[in-house]
């Protein structure tokens, strides 16, 4: 468990090769996401069950209602960050505190079409170009929005909150300086962080050359389509 919050949680998994994941099943009230760190996971999704391979560095975003499930068809170990937002319990029913949450069978009218789903492979995404940044927008729906962010040393956000939404963010390559509260958090490869709404916190370059993270946001509250003017 990264982060359990109602608007969002957060794990990390690991399967080895061959593993079984999840079987084709659907979600009503929540986005499903995934960003696979080490190996490749095999998705199905749609009414069809296409077969996506999804390898190190591909984000999966998956809305309501479409069909999807997945394995480790590989012969090597798999590893992955898994997103439900908003939260509808997944966290406590993999603990075994709940019976059940937000997940049932595939429907008898097959659900969305599988060109619903977002599968970003690794450097792709909506990018947009600054002088000491680079911004890709993986994926945006009301409820959740990932992009990946890699910035030189000059780079920084200042200290801040969202009253709003959910500010999560991977480490990816480099080192970042996170602000918390009113302290300093080093942080390198691996290494997550989440602030829940009004919890004060912001950024820069930890001094190791480019530097990328992951930055999740749930629910979106409009800061896909604020990257996008500025």
């Amino acid at each position: 468990v990264l982060f359990e919050h109602e608007l969002l949680d957060a794990s990390y998994a690991r399967s080895e090769g061959g593993e079984r994941g999840a079987s084709p099943h659907v979600h009503v009230e929540h986005v499903d996401a995934f960003y696979i760190v080490e190996g490749e996971l095999s998705f199905v999704v749609g009414p069809d069950l296409d077969v996506v391979r999804a390898s190190a560095g591909t984000f999966v975003m998956v809305p309501p209602n479409l069909i999807h499930g997945f394995d480790n068809d590989s012969d090597a170990t798999a590893r992955w960050l898994n997103f439900h937002a908003p939260s509808t319990g997944f966290l406590g029913w993999m603990r075994g505190d709940r019976e059940s949450f937000d997940m049932l069978p595939p429907p008898e009218g097959g659900g969305r079409n599988a060109d619903a789903a977002v599968i970003v492979r690794p450097g792709g995404g909506e990018r947009y170009e600054r002088s000491n940044r680079t911004i890709s927008i993986l994926g945006d729906e009301p409820r959740f929005s990932a992009l990946e962010i890699a910035f030189d040393e000059s780079f920084h956000v200042d200290p801040h909150e969202h009253d709003d939404h959910a500010d999560s963010f991977f480490v990816l390559d480099g080192e970042v300086e996170f602000t918390v509260g009113d302290e300093a958090v080093r942080a390198g490869p691996g290494m997550w962080l989440s602030a829940p709404p009004g919890a004060r916190h912001g950024f820069r370059n930890g001094g190791s050359g480019r530097t990328r993270v992951l930055n999740l946001h749930a629910p979106d509250a409009g800061f896909a389509d604020w990257i996008r003017g500025l």
